[in-house]
């Protein structure tokens, strides 16, 4: 028995040149992503990555950095007891003896700033402010039950700023129906449960729950802090609305919406219309998108659970938009824990992707991840279990982070264009082609750069796909490739450069390609015989009898791509087939242990840079 070389994982350095999470414009800028240029990738496949590393945010601190801060303060939450206003709601009529107040049958309308207690419950009324004041109108929930069957039962007209808080071990109820009589019509407003046109921030212990008949739940025109407290939206149409930001603190958030979950979408101003999540848990079930927003999505911490579109198992139409997270500009996220199921794709930007940290479970009916320009990846574990494309994006950035990605299509596919909505769309998708296709084409700004990280691809399709050129420093890659011809486990048009780490590739050997000779590493690519049976060990052995490889595919190969640092120029090697081995696993890779040998199938010496076997390759 021989023993089982141990592969290091250790994650490489990489120099902020080698960076491409900074593509896009940071949030104060929503301009297009400009197009980065350089020499042909047929000729050459590294590209100058500084211009793009200057653009976009690396991180949510940096990403926020650039946009509108929140309304909130301290003192938003500091107030003297002694001077709340107790306001009763009773069924038909209000009651109430304090100042800044005036009552009108079923209405309660608050012109002054201030602290006011709310208890008891109107069958059809509703609780208004509007008041010219510049403080703060703080309006206490402590067991309220409030339903309207023409407009909004709370109503927030004109005020600096207004806080809703869920008093202690409170309940509260808000309620509509449908349809609004409209205040304005022009405007269509108000048009939630809960409608704000001043910034709006909720904050306490107790529960809150709207039910929304008629379109939105809790909607802001201004910003949306949610500070605290256990709410509960379900929702004609979008749930919880921030026009100009929505910040989510902490608390509990369940949300059942025909729309879009968590919105924010000032189209106007580049500094609005984001979503910073820091905390909390968020259980989202969207028929549109579970997170959007117009600019940035940016996640630091917590437990995150989103449907969006039924799931990825159901189909939509073109018109659809059902992503679990999208960002028009960054989408940033530095941790948390997430659970996605989409009908569209899991994680979304039309510019760029950064993900710091964070652990993910993700089935979507597209891609896994998206981004039109830039995607990058420096840590996390992500475990993509169902997706038509794994990761996708025009130049995609690996620095470290375990992944594992399954794919009816591409695993990791590098291309410029547009996406469409993937495997789930109707007849014709987005992109135009056929069903799901998406509009990406070659570029050579395209390029896929792997630095570190585990990564383990399962594709339907190509297992790597650069429309572009690849640039691999170090990390293990491990790819089960397609069992059909007319895909590749390995598929380029660029070039690829691999300079240090570990990359197997298994699959079909119709499209079969390693790493080129332009590559500081040595390869091998191995085309045999025939089919070989899924979880049939391949052991590559040197001279002396130590392994340096001892792989078994999940799925039926032809072909074998292998490149190692362990693979020497002038040295001789034996690869056999079959056999056993014991050890630890990561993926397919046996990392340890001892492998007892079946079959020799065959010896190669390392002449070149490239050592190919077998039949036809690429």
């Amino acid at each position: 028995m021989t023993l089982v070389l141990v592969f290091a994982l250790a994650a490489c350095s990489v120099s902020p040149a080698a960076t491409t999470a900074e593509l896009q414009a940071t949030s104060g800028s929503s301009t297009a992503v400009s197009e980065t240029t350089s020499a042909s990738a047929q000729t050459d496949t590294i590209v100058d990555t500084t211009a793009i590393a200057e653009a976009a945010a690396a991180s949510v601190s940096e990403a926020q950095s650039e946009n509108q801060d929140t309304h909130e303060d301290a003192d938003d939450y500091d107030w003297d007891e002694a001077e709340e206003v107790a306001i009763t709601l009773n069924g038909d009529s209000i009651s109430t003896s304090g100042d800044g107040v005036t009552v009108e049958g079923g209405k309660v309308t608050i012109t002054s700033a201030g602290t006011y207690r709310i208890s008891g419950s109107l069958t059809d009324g509703q609780i208004r402010v509007d008041s010219s004041d510049e403080k703060v109108v703080r309006l206490i929930l402590d067991g309220v039950d409030i339903a309207n069957s023409s407009s909004a039962p709370i109503y927030i007209v004109s005020a600096e700023e207004v806080i809703l808080v869920l008093a202690d071990n409170s309940m509260n109820n808000i309620s509509d129906s449908n349809p609004y009589i409209y205040e304005d019509t022009e405007a269509e407003e108000p048009n939630a449960a809960v409608f704000s046109k001043a910034d709006l921030t909720i904050y306490g212990s107790g529960a809150l729950t709207v039910n929304a008949s008629f379109n939105d739940g809790i909607s802001s025109k201004d910003g949306l802090v949610i500070n605290s407290g256990n709410i509960t939206v379900n929702a004609a149409d979008d749930a919880i609305r921030g026009k100009d930001y929505i910040m989510v603190e902490s608390g509990q958030i369940s949300v059942n919406a025909q729309g879009d979950g968590l919105k924010s979408d000032n189209e106007e101003e580049a500094e609005r219309g984001y979503i910073l999540v820091q905390n909390g848990t968020l259980n989202i079930t969207a028929g549109g998108d579970a997170i959007t927003a117009q600019t940035d999505v940016m996640i630091t911490g917590g437990d995150i659970t989103l449907t969006s579109g039924g799931g990825s198992g159901a189909k939509i139409d073109e018109t659809t938009s059902a992503k679990g997270i999208k960002g028009v500009v960054n989408v940033n996220i530095d941790g948390g824990t997430f659970n996605i199921n989409s009908a569209d794709d899991a994680l979304h930007s039309n510019g760029s992707l950064v993900v710091n940290n964070g652990s993910f479970v993700i089935a979507s009916g597209d891609d896994g991840m998206h981004a039109d320009a830039t995607l990058e990846i420096n840590g996390g574990v992500i475990d993509i279990t169902e997706s038509y494309e794994g990761i996708e994006s025009s130049v995609i950035t690996i620095n470290d982070g375990q992944i594992e990605l399954v794919s009816s299509d591409d695993g990791i596919n590098v291309a410029s264009g547009v996406d469409g909505s993937g495997a789930n769309a109707g007849m014709g998708g987005r992109g135009g082609g056929r069903p799901g296709m998406d509009s990406f084409t070659y570029s050579g700004s395209n390029y896929l750069y792997i630095n570190g990280g585990n990564i383990t691809v399962d594709a339907g399709g190509d297992g790597i796909d650069a429309n572009g050129a690849i640039e691999m420093t170090g990390g293990v890659v491990l790819v089960n490739g397609p069992t059909e011809n007319m895909n590749g486990a390995l598929d380029y048009d660029g070039g690829f450069k691999i300079t240090g780490g570990t990359f197997v590739a298994s699959g079909s050997a119709g499209m079969a390609q390693a790493p080129d000779q332009t590559s500081g590493q040595n390869s091998l690519l191995i085309n045999f015989d025939g089919m070989i049976q899924a979880g049939t060990i391949i052991n590559i052995q040197d001279s002396q009898g130590n392994s340096i490889l001892t792989y078994a595919p999940i799925k039926a190969f032809q072909s074998l791509a292998f490149s190692s640092a362990q693979l020497t120029q002038g040295s001789t090697y034996t690869v056999h087939l079959g056999g056993s081995a014991n050890g630890s696993m990561n993926g397919s890779l046996y990392q340890d242990g001892s492998y007892t040998p079946g079959t020799q199938y065959t010896t190669f010496t390392v002449s070149g840079v490239v050592t190919q076997m077998g039949g036809r390759t690429r």
